[in-house]
């Protein structure tokens, strides 16, 4: 066998079948471009989902993750250390917000929001003990734990992981008379996604997040907005709600904050509500780590400069008109997102969205389907135009075949 087929033999062996990744084994990478076992290279566009949004091995998270490693990585939060100070000011800047809780993964934040929101609830707004309810999107994605599925609307993600955890209200995405109508006193947030990702990069109406905004705000519920896949230069902006002058009271952050370098998610809200927590109440002992502070703060001063912002909201027109030409042709169906993210609906005859991707895969470029029949495409900020005319090139290709 080939030195692929034996990995991919072995993993199948001996991991559980969690995943389906396409058939390629990764042995390098840098900026746009990963290399497999057999030295054949692929673009990159799909960029980690967004986790690698700086692109691989990006010279300055990692010198700065080196020099981590020499010095401390890890005190629990038992101490302090000195990069936490830093990260926490830092952070809440960049946020606009005065208080940060950090985590490692984005389900672990998403987890920390939930339960922020409600002991907010309790505490500040007075509901009744046991009866805070949080109000979500359908089709959202948020998280693999067990409370997070309890209110996804993905069989696949949810089936056979019940009892389910109570106390979440779904209504359709993009709705505002739903949201509205779904509002009791007993509402304690709104927890949304501004783009929804794994649904197929959906957009939502416009006017929709002002509106949340306003209900949420008119109604005394917090607006937490979970910005782990859209949030930190992905849409052409810092967060993605930008893009509607909308500032939530919670941003849920991961994947992109740790530079793709490190797990690192973060809680970012005002003092009044984050300061809910005493001490004992939440944690981990990794959150916050002095080797994840220290890319993390990378990754805080790379965006500070605005240059990621500003290439993906160029790069992100040139992605959306090359792509709006091939919508309607018989090929596309639909395309749809911002900035350098975008969701493409094949049309069935062309195959399923899996058969795309593999197809692609032979022709050297990486993206990954979601919901049957659509393909993301999500590159590193740091893709040449060139870079991406290829792969742009290569999708043509497939998709007159």
């Amino acid at each position: 066998m080939s030195a692929t087929e034996t990995a991919i033999a072995s993993a199948e062996a001996h991991s559980a079948h969690n995943y389906h990744p396409l058939p390629v084994v990764v042995a390098s990478a840098e900026g746009a471009w990963m290399t497999d076992v057999e030295g054949r290279r692929y673009l990159d566009l799909l960029a980690g989902y967004s986790a690698l949004n700086f692109g691989h091995g990006n010279r300055r998270l990692i010198d700065a993750a080196k020099a981590q490693l020499e010095r401390v990585t890890l005190t629990s939060r038992a101490f302090h250390h000195d990069r936490f100070p830093d990260f926490c000011t830092e952070l809440a800047a960049l946020c606009g917000m005065e208080m940060v809780l950090p985590m490692n993964t984005g389900a672990e934040a998403v987890e920390t929001a939930v339960k922020t929101a409600r002991k907010w609830g309790y505490r500040v707004k007075g509901v009744p003990d046991g009866m805070a309810k949080i109000i979500v999107a359908s089709d959202n994605f948020h998280g693999r734990t067990t409370t997070i599925i309890s209110f996804s609307t993905d069989p696949e993600a949810r089936a056979d992981y019940g009892p389910y955890t109570p106390g979440f209200e779904i209504v359709p995405y993009g709705d505002l008379t739903a949201l509205r109508e779904a509002m009791t006193e007993n509402t304690v947030a709104v927890l949304i996604e501004p783009i929804q990702g794994e649904a197929g990069v959906l957009v939502p109406p416009a006017g929709y997040l002002p509106g949340v905004r306003e209900l949420t705000r008119e109604r005394n519920v917090l607006f937490i907005a979970d910005e782990i896949q859209s949030g930190l230069g992905r849409t052409g902006k810092t967060f993605a709600l930008e893009h509607e002058g909308v500032v939530p009271d919670m941003y849920v952050l991961g994947k992109a904050l740790g530079g793709g370098v490190v797990p690192v998610s973060a809680v970012v809200s005002s003092a009044e509500i984050l300061g809910v927590f005493r001490p004992g109440e939440h944690g981990s002992t990794f959150g916050g780590n002095p080797l994840a502070c220290a890319v993390a703060l990378e990754v805080i001063a790379m965006l500070r400069t605005g240059e990621y912002q500003e290439r993906a909201a160029e790069l992100g027109d040139h992605l959306h008109r090359e792509l709006g030409l091939l919508a309607g042709g018989g090929a596309v169906e639909t395309v749809r997102g911002r900035g350098l993210w975008a969701g493409v609906d094949i049309a069935p005859a062309l195959g399923t969205g899996r058969q795309i991707s593999e197809r692609l895969m032979e022709e050297r470029v990486l993206v990954k389907d979601t919901h049957g029949s659509t393909i993301r495409i999500a590159p590193p900020l740091v893709i040449s135009k060139e870079d991406l005319d290829w792969g742009l090139d290569r999708l043509r290709t497939v998709l007159s075949a």
